[in-house]
């Protein structure tokens, strides 16, 4: 089992913590992680597109010149694909972009993902997160003790003084146990995990 520091808020080592190895320590499948990421963008897009081809563009109706004779190309109708303001050749059209993954492989690619961040030590546990007040400028000193600049944290209840403190800062995104996802896990260069948080994982995950 992997063994990870446990820190307090002012970045000082105040235990340690054995990691489930059933989450924490599996063996890594890139390609599982890569279709979750790929999922979850393809997911995300609206698919809304939408262009006009030759048929759907208004006019054009009359052939712009006879076929012979004038020197010209032939041309059917001036809205064409060569003509400014002419139809698009092979015109996007809305779709729907969702494919489904099963849920065996969405959570071995969340458990390769977890653990590629404790291989590379870029997973911290802090015995806890709580703000008296919503201050940003406390939860920034509260990062700079941890020495992280681009971090996910992880909280097992939704804080509103954390939450709140930590929405205001460009390189940090707070997310709830049932929320964490591939792409944060593996967007953000640190995850910092509550205890409790980890315990949660663990029990969902395990």
């Amino acid at each position: 089992m992997a063994n990870v520091a446990i820190y307090n808020m002012e970045g000082k080592e105040v235990g340690s913590l054995e990691l489930n190895d059933a989450v924490f320590g599996v063996e890594i499948n890139e390609h599982l992680v890569h279709m979750a990421v790929v999922q979850q963008l393809a997911n995300n897009r609206q698919g809304t597109q939408k262009a006009k081809t030759r048929s759907e563009v208004r006019g054009g109706g009359r052939k712009p010149w006879r076929q012979k004779g004038t020197g010209h190309a032939r041309q059917g109708s001036i809205r064409a694909p060569q003509w400014t303001g002419g139809g698009v050749v092979f015109a996007p059209v809305p779709r729907d972009y969702s494919f489904k993954l099963n849920k065996k492989e969405k959570r071995a690619a969340l458990k390769s993902a977890l653990t590629s961040k404790v291989n590379d030590s870029k997973f911290i546990v802090v015995d806890e997160l709580k703000l008296d007040e919503v201050k940003t400028k406390k939860f920034q000193e509260v990062l700079n003790n941890l020495k992280v600049n681009k971090a996910l944290v992880v909280l097992n209840d939704n804080d509103q003084n954390v939450v709140l403190s930590a929405r205001n800062i460009p390189a940090v995104k707070t997310a709830l146990t049932n929320t964490i996802n591939v792409y944060d896990i593996l967007k953000y260069d640190t995850v910092v995990v509550t205890k409790d948080a980890v315990a949660t994982i663990e029990e969902v995950y395990a």
